[in-house]
């Protein structure tokens, strides 16, 4: 997709926009629903936010795909997780069984759900001793994960999985925005008040060697492959107008990493939900964000934004569905 990091610049300045036209088109079809203006909130905004990126004023969802992205962390020497990094070939094995969460939420929500695995008998390398991976590795990852895109999805869902990338992405959020690694520290998988710290630590001593990192080396410096999948479907969804929903916490501050390129990389983007991971809020907050959802989840695997896609799909029933004053015969005020 890209021979170099430094051409996704190249590619923010000439993505493609939102389609003002099949908006204000959509917004006037909403105005003149059996309904008050206004009255159904955010599932108003959601339908034009649609058209938008569809570029027709009765988008619909035909197909949509969920992609859950697995990589390996060479930082989880350090002890950032109470799970040891098996742990994420096992899931894996468990997504194509059909036995998580992701599965049940994509079959309830009407998706179809593939699971990439980014090589995970070959960590990254820890980004305390120097870069997590090289541009080769980088641009690889991206490519891998701008492949998985169907360019006939109508919206993309997209997840992961990864022991120890709480880590990764609270040192990828730190540097995008600065403030103390504590302010973005969670508990991930589990883990108390030292095992914060020791994350803390670590994130810290990343930023001392990575400090000038900046666009997309940060993803190379701090990153892991499945946040640099991550990225590149995101790219690969805005040069097919392919409307995403982002998961939590470790999904959105990996994507946050081509706001740090050019913020409107991510217009296309809707936040599926606001994480119980405490930085996902400051992060949200950062990148001027409201997620669709607050149910208190923190399980990552794309749960959450798998979750959103109901709400969205039933904005556009709405915003298809519903009659018009004129249809119903009903007086307009």
């Amino acid at each position: 997709m890209f021979a170099s990091l430094a051409e996704v610049a190249d590619f923010a300045r000439n993505a493609p926009r939102f389609d003002e036209v099949a908006a204000l088109a959509a917004r006037a079809r909403q105005n003149s629903l059996t309904k008050p203006p206004g009255s159904l909130g955010r599932l108003e905004e959601i339908a034009e936010f649609m058209a938008g990126w569809r570029g027709t004023p009765r988008p619909a969802i035909n197909h949509a795909q969920a992609l859950v992205f697995a990589g390996n962390h060479g930082v989880c020497v350090h002890g950032v997780s109470p799970y040891p990094s098996e742990v994420t070939v096992q899931m894996v094995a468990n997504f194509e069984h059909g036995g998580a969460a992701i599965n049940q939420l994509c079959r309830a929500s009407g998706a179809d759900l593939s699971v990439i695995a980014l090589d995970l008998d070959r960590p990254t390398d820890d980004f305390t001793q120097g870069p997590a991976m090289s541009e080769a590795d980088t641009l690889s990852a991206i490519a891998r994960g701008a492949e998985a895109v169907n360019p006939e999805a109508d919206i993309l869902v997209l997840g992961e999985m990864g022991i120890g990338n709480s880590t990764i992405a609270a040192a990828l959020a730190c540097s995008l925005f600065g403030g103390e690694p504590a302010a973005w520290v969670g508990p991930g998988t589990g883990a108390d008040s030292a095992g914060m710290q020791r994350k803390a630590q670590v994130i810290a001593q990343g930023l001392e060697r990575h400090g000038d990192a900046q666009g997309m080396q940060r993803l190379a410096a701090l990153g892991g492959r499945e946040q640099a999948a991550i990225c590149g479907a995101v790219l690969a969804a805005r040069a097919r107008r392919i409307p995403v929903i982002l998961d939590g916490f470790i999904c959105t501050a990996a994507a946050a990493v081509l706001h740090g390129v050019s913020p409107d990389l991510l217009d296309h983007c809707l936040i599926g939900h606001a994480s119980a991971e405490p930085g996902h809020r400051r992060l949200l907050s950062a990148l001027n964000k409201r997620a669709v959802l607050e149910f208190d989840m923190r399980l990552g695997e794309g749960s959450g934004a798998a979750l959103a896609l109901g709400i969205v799909r039933a904005a556009l029933e709405c915003h298809n569905g519903m009659a018009t004053f004129g249809e119903a015969g009903v007086s307009e005020a």
